[in-house]
């Protein structure tokens, strides 16, 4: 695996967990009746899953590029 797949990798879990992270605040504050500040880390969320989709294509297509097949 190439070192650039093995970053993409990491980056995605990082984003998948800073995801988590900022949906259970979104579901705290939601809870408590604060749902500005609730959709404001819900949208948070959003963007890291986003990165993290990005991340993990990104790692694919290195997949690809070493064992695909024509």
């Amino acid at each position: 695996m190439s070192e650039q797949a093995v970053d993409h990798h990491r980056s995605a879990a990082e984003h998948h967990e800073k995801a988590a992270h900022h949906h259970r605040r979104a579901a705290e504050h939601h809870e408590a009746g604060d749902h500005e500040t609730a959709a404001h880390h819900a949208q948070l969320a959003t963007g890291h899953t986003h990165h993290a989709a990005h991340h993990a294509a990104e790692a694919s297509k290195h997949h690809v590029e070493d064992h695909g097949e024509d």
